[in-house]
Parts: structure tokens; sequence; C-alpha cells
């Protein structure tokens, strides 16, 4: 089994986890930006057992995308992005 790299719990109470080495591949390949943000999670439109977990401010945001089955999930991506996508919000975090 791969080294697990981070579990947590979200403010929605699933655990998520990711593995180092799936980690690396994100920060290397596909998104070095990344490398060494919460403020509202949202479900997507098209898979509605994948979260979106948003941190950071206008006009930049980092976005992790997790799949989850009951309390449990898995990271999936992470992404910088500098829009909010439409799904439906989950989780406000209060200011």
């Amino acid at each position: 089994m791969d080294e697990l790299l981070f579990h947590v719990t979200t403010p929605l109470g699933i655990t998520i986890i990711a593995a180092r080495r799936y980690w690396e591949l994100v920060i290397a390949e596909k998104h070095p930006v990344l490398r060494g943000c919460e403020d509202q999670v949202r479900r997507s439109r098209k898979d509605p057992a994948v979260l979106l977990f948003y941190r950071g401010e206008f006009p930049r945001w980092l976005c992790a995308v997790a799949k989850v089955s009951g309390r449990r999930g898995f990271l999936i991506t992470a992404y910088p992005t500098d829009a909010i996508k439409i799904g439906e919000l989950v989780w406000p975090r209060l200011h």
C-alpha cells in the first residue's frame, strides 16, 4: 500500500485520504503551482459523489476535488482556479 500523505476530516465529517505518490504527481505534472487554502464545499453537477473544496479568495482559489462514499473519500486532484463551479453549495464557512 502507498504511503498516506494526509488523512483529514472535512467540515462535513467526511474523511479524505491522499497517497504521497499521487500528490507528488499532482504537484509535479498536473498543477505545479500548488507546490509548497477552505471557504466552501460544493457538490459536482456531473457526479453527486464528487465534492469540491475551495479555499482562498478572488481572484484565485485552490480547489481540491474528492470522491466520497458515505463518510470516506479520496483526493482525485487539486488545482488553482479563478472561478468557483456552480454546483450545489453544501457547506459555507462562517466568518
